[in-house]
C-alpha cells in the first residue's frame, strides 16, 4: 500500500511525542527538587562583649553592624548582630575619653558619642576607626553628657545634671560644624533638679519632635526643635521610673528600665502629647540594661551590670529579645 513521505513524517513524529514528553517531565521533575541546605543560624541570643568592657550606649550601623561604648575609657566596640562576632574599633583614645550613649549617622557613616561627666562630644569614623571630632559641651564636671541623637539638621545630647540641651548643627549631608560650634537649649526647671534627670533621647523621623526621658521623675517629653517647647507627655498616671536609653518604632516607645530590668513600651498618640505604657519587656539574662537598638524584628540591649564590682574580668554582653 502506498503511503506518502509526509504521512510517514507525521507518524514518526507521533511515535516519539511520548518519549519525548517523558524526558522533558523527567527533567522538570528534577529541576524543582529542593536542594536541601544546611538552615540558617539563628541570630545569638547573647552576645558577648570583651571582658572589663564597662558598657552603657549601644546603637545599629550598617548592616547587621552594632557598637557599643566603652565608660572604663572610652573604646568603642563594633560588633556583628548575625554571627555575635566582632573587634575594637577605637582602642582606649590617649586623652582618657569616656563613652556613653550614641547615635550612628549613615550619611557620613559618623559615630556621636556623649562624653558624660568630661563636658564632652566626640566623633568617629566607623569606617577607619579615626576620631574626626571633638566638640566642649560645657564645662567639665558640671554636667553629665548622657545620650546623643542625631537628625537631618543636627545632634542632640542631653545632660543629666544640667537643665539643657546641645546642638550640633549638620549640614544637609551630615558634614560637621568647625569646633566651638555648639548651641545650648534651655529646658524647664525640673531638668536641673538635684539627681539624676534628663537622660535618653529619641527624635521622629522628620527631626521635628525629640522625646526625652527624666530618670529622676519617670516622665516622658516631648520637645519641639523649631519652637524649642518642651512638654510633658502625659501618660495617664504611668510613669517610667529608672527610665534611661529610648528606642522609637513607628509610634511604639521603647524605655529601658535600668534598675527594674525592664524594657516598657508606650504607645503614643499620634501627636506624641500623649501616650499609654502597654506592657513591659524583660529577659532572663538582663543584668542592669541601659541602652537598647533595634534591627529586624529584635530589640538588642546592652547590660551596664551596675551592681557587680568592675574589674578588668567582669563579663558583659548584649542581649536579644523580639519587639513587642
Amino acid at each position: 500500500m502506498y503511503r506518502s513521505k509526509s504521512l510517514n513524517r507525521r507518524r514518526a513524529a507521533t511515535a516519539r511525542t511520548p518519549v519525548t514528553i517523558s524526558i522533558v517531565l523527567m527533567l522538570l521533575a528534577l529541576a524543582v527538587v529542593p536542594v536541601w541546605a544546611a538552615p540558617a543560624r539563628p541570630f545569638p541570643e547573647v552576645i558577648p562583649l570583651p571582658n572589663g568592657w564597662q558598657p552603657e550606649g549601644i546603637v545599629s550601623g550598617r548592616g547587621t553592624d552594632f557598637y557599643v561604648g566603652s565608660l572604663a575609657d572610652g573604646s568603642i566596640y563594633k560588633g556583628d548582630y548575625r554571627t555575635g562576632a566582632g573587634e575594637i574599633l577605637v582602642d582606649a583614645p590617649p586623652d582618657g575619653r569616656i563613652a556613653v550613649g550614641l547615635a550612628f549617622d549613615p550619611r557620613t557613616d559618623y559615630l556621636f558619642v556623649a562624653g558624660q561627666t568630661l563636658g564632652e562630644a566626640y566623633v568617629y569614623d566607623t569606617i577607619t576607626g579615626e576620631s574626626v571630632a571633638k566638640y566642649n559641651l560645657t564645662l567639665r564636671g558640671a554636667g553629665f553628657v548622657n545620650d546623643v541623637i542625631v537628625t537631618k539638621d543636627a545632634a542632640y545630647f542631653t545632660d543629666s545634671f544640667q537643665a539643657q540641651l546641645y546642638r550640633l548643627p549638620l549640614a544637609p549631608d551630615g558634614s560637621l560644624p568647625p569646633p566651638g560650634i555648639v548651641e545650648t537649649i534651655a529646658l524647664p526647671a525640673e531638668f536641673g533638679a538635684a539627681g539624676f534627670n534628663a537622660n535618653g533621647i529619641e527624635a521622629t523621623p522628620d527631626g521635628k519632635v525629640l522625646i526625652l526621658v527624666h530618670s529622676g521623675l519617670g516622665a516622658l517629653y516631648r520637645f519641639d526643635t523649631e519652637f524649642e517647647e518642651t512638654i510633658e507627655i502625659e501618660l495617664g498616671g504611668a510613669t517610667v521610673n529608672f527610665g534611661d536609653g529610648l528606642l522609637l518604632e513607628g509610634k511604639t516607645l521603647y524605655v529601658v528600665q535600668n534598675q527594674l530590668n525592664e524594657i516598657a513600651v508606650v504607645q503614643l498618640a499620634p501627636d506624641l502629647y500623649s501616650g499609654e505604657v502597654v506592657g513591659t519587656l524583660t529577659n532572663e539574662n538582663f543584668d542592669i540594661p541601659t541602652t537598647v537598638a533595634g534591627f529586624g524584628n529584635a530589640l538588642y540591649a546592652v547590660n551596664a551590670r551596675f551592681g557587680t564590682p568592675a574589674t578588668p574580668d567582669t563579663e558583659y554582653d548584649v542581649v536579644r529579645l523580639l519587639q513587642w
